[in-house]
């Protein structure tokens, strides 16, 4: 590892002001489980190192009262799991959150990061798609909101400028009637990179019976997270039948773009976007009490 410096701000103000000044050669460190790890390896040769973790605002975990979860870009991952309001609000965020890593990877670990590294196998990323999250970013000049569906651009890429920084993930409260479900393919239990996962989020209408609202979102099956509305608006105004879940999940797969790679082959990733497809629709739609 190649000598840097090192900076730990207390206020978004001086951390933005380090931004600006070391524009393009500059890391933000949150909980390092991922940065730390490339540098040791040598993909990432940082000239400077900003330690985010003691500004305020990037450690706020608060549910507000306009009704939106507010999870800052370095509170660690085990905090976010162990909050009520997600245990009891967003189910499905609470289901990758808790796969991430180990007890330990999640004590240090944080969903900004998650967000930040880009992988396209980020567990954190098709449930916040699904949930139309938004990322707060912060510029000397003031704020701005992205779509979480916009900020990834590429592997490794996101949409932060040189000296931007990610404040917070902003969630809204899911629609009555809701419920999510996130799975994901690994050779190992724990401690493993998706091969493929799948967010699936369902809005029923009162009476259950048909389907008024659909989201599904993909991982490690193209070069970001992406989601699929395509197949989001096959399934509205349907009633959710083995046929018709089915047929979504064949469109899932078609809709995929994965590589090939030491871990799987493309055209095993895309029967596993099938499968957990149609698993995800299923347990999404037993949670809501429909078993059509």
């Amino acid at each position: 590892m190649i000598s840097f410096e090192y900076y730990a701000p207390r206020s978004l103000e001086e951390a933005l002001s380090l931004l600006d000044r070391w524009r393009g050669e500059a890391k933000v460190l949150a909980g390092g489980t991922d940065l730390t790890v490339q540098m040791k390896d040598g993909r990432i040769h940082p000239n400077v190192l900003i330690d985010a973790k003691n500004v305020p605002e990037l450690n706020r975990l608060e549910w507000s009262d306009s009704r939106v979860l507010h999870i800052g870009a370095a509170v660690p991952l085990s905090k976010v799991v162990d909050f009520p309001p997600v245990v009891e609000r967003f189910g499905i965020l609470h289901q990758a959150c808790s796969l991430i890593g180990s007890i330990q990877i999640r004590n240090r670990g944080t969903v900004g990061g998650n967000i930040c590294n880009a992988a396209p196998s980020a567990d954190a990323a098709p449930p916040l798609l699904c949930l139309e999250a938004q990322a707060v970013v912060a510029h000397s000049g003031g704020t701005r909101i992205v779509p979480l569906e916009s900020f990834f651009q590429g592997p490794g890429q996101t949409a932060l400028a040189s000296n931007e920084l990610l404040v917070e993930i902003e969630v809204s409260l899911p629609p009555a009637l809701s419920a999510g479900c996130y799975l994901r393919h690994t050779p190992r239990e724990e401690m493993d990179i998706a091969v493929a996962g799948v967010a699936s989020f369902l809005v029923l209408t009162p009476e259950g019976d048909w389907c008024q609202g659909a989201r599904i979102a993909l991982g490690a099956v193209a070069p970001t997270p992406i989601r699929v509305p395509q197949v989001e608006a096959f399934l509205v105004g349907k009633t959710l039948s083995e046929g018709i879940i089915a047929e979504a999940a064949e469109q899932a797969a078609a809709a995929a773009s994965p590589i090939s790679d030491l871990r799987a082959s493309a055209e095993y990733r895309r029967e596993l976007v099938k499968v957990l497809t149609r698993r995800t629709i299923q347990k999404a739609r037993e949670a809501l009490g429909s078993k059509v």
